[in-house]
């Protein structure tokens, strides 16, 4: 349920596993491209694996629930959890609302899988629906969060660090072993564990990447400060084991769909149960400053002011490989470039199709090199690999 950016993925995936999948959404459009055999998202590769198990007839599409759980082992809910407005918590009420659909719906025994990354105890609370909305039914739940990078989700499906499952039972765990079953055969470690802690390795390991990207950002400052490299000193720290080089790339501040939203559920969990997570809450603090710092920057390098300075802005996204623009820090640091009075041309191999309406009054170009004609500051946001070879002289 769900043919967002972790439903469609997992639906292609296990379709390419061999199971027989059926992908449900609510939006007909949706629907509509996907039997067109056209991607909504941009995610490398997914297109020729979606076409490829189409035709083997293993992958459909459907507005229909009822049709799609009928003889069905198991229903993965791949909703979105937005934060919610106003007090940092995820957004739930997609996720119960499925849950009800699918209790309504189904009449057999089936696994009611969540993949979408929801608080610690939301699965309870997925039985407790499921239950009231029809108490006949035979059924149970499991927590299965989802650990795929965009831009590289396929291959994180395919050959996963880790699977995490949370199950209640034997008889959860082995419908979860057979959906699993050629990842298991390829021996990738699953973790197999009680609800709770399945929601929490989710969140846990999320808040610790952001905190990576943070801290070296604040080394990165540092270093500006006293003349060092952070490229050398994150070189020098990630051959440490016990470290390791990934997430220690300094840059403008984190965004996307996962680390804003996730830090911000967890400092709000740990509040909740009055064991706050003071690191995750000054890592949000740090986070937003980061981005802020970088328009400072910006700022001094024009001088005091933006007035009159033509600015090219290459990549726009939160990251390269995709076409997310969720929290990215181009919308911080755009949006403050336009507002000093600077005309800004941007250029995103992927950006432009969110990034029109979300980055008003800026002129859109193709090339880099046009962009930067005539440019009094040359900003790259995004570490797209077309940026890689540009002459930069």
């Amino acid at each position: 349920m769900g043919t967002g950016y972790v439903g469609l993925v997992s639906g292609v995936c296990f379709s390419d596993f061999g199971h027989e999948v059926v992908c449900v959404d609510k939006d007909p459009r949706k629907i509509e491209m996907l039997e067109r055999g056209e991607v909504p998202i941009y995610e490398p590769g997914l297109d020729t694996l979606m076409a490829k198990n189409v035709e083997a007839g293993r992958l459909s599409f459907t507005l229909d629930l009822q049709a799609a759980i009928k003889g069905a082992e198991a229903v993965f809910i791949a909703v979105g959890t937005p934060t919610r407005r106003g007090d940092g918590h995820a957004d739930l009420s997609y996720v119960m609302a499925a849950a009800e659909e699918i209790a309504k719906a189904a009449d057999h025994y089936i696994v009611i899988v969540t993949k979408s990354t929801v608080p610690v105890g939301t699965n309870r609370k997925v039985q407790e629906v499921v239950a009231a909305a029809n108490p006949g039914l035979d059924f149970d739940v499991a927590s299965n969060p989802e650990f795929l990078r965009e831009g590289a989700a396929i291959d994180d499906f395919m050959k996963p660090d880790r699977v995490v499952v949370g199950v209640e039972n034997d008889r959860a765990a082995k419908v979860m072993e057979d959906i699993y079953r050629p990842l298991y055969l390829r021996d990738f470690p699953i973790v197999t564990t009680d609800l709770e802690s399945a929601e929490m390795i989710k969140y846990a390991a999320n808040a610790f990447l952001a905190t990576k990207i943070t801290f070296i950002n604040e080394i990165a400052a540092l270093c500006e400060k006293v003349g060092a490299d952070v490229k050398s000193v994150s070189k020098g720290m990630g051959l440490d084991g016990r470290i390791g080089n990934k997430f220690l790339h300094a840059g403008p501040g984190y965004g996307g769909s996962c680390f804003p939203k996730d830090t911000k559920a967890l400092a709000r969990i740990g509040q909740e149960h009055a064991a706050p997570i003071s690191i995750v809450e000054t890592v949000i603090k740090v986070n937003e400053e980061t981005k802020r710092r970088m328009t400072d920057k910006l700022l001094d390098l024009c001088g005091g002011s933006f007035n009159g300075k033509k600015v090219a802005v290459l990549g726009v996204t939160f990251k390269p490989n995709t076409d997310d623009m969720r929290d990215a820090p181009a919308l911080t640091i755009v949006p403050a470039l336009v507002g000093g009075g600077a005309s800004v041309s941007v250029v995103d191999p992927q950006g432009r199709r969110e990034g029109e309406a979300l980055l008003p009054g800026v002129t859109w170009e193709e090339d880099p090199y046009a962009a930067a004609a005539g440019a009094d500051l040359l900003v790259i946001l995004t570490e797209w690999n077309e940026f890689r070879a540009l002459d930069l002289k």
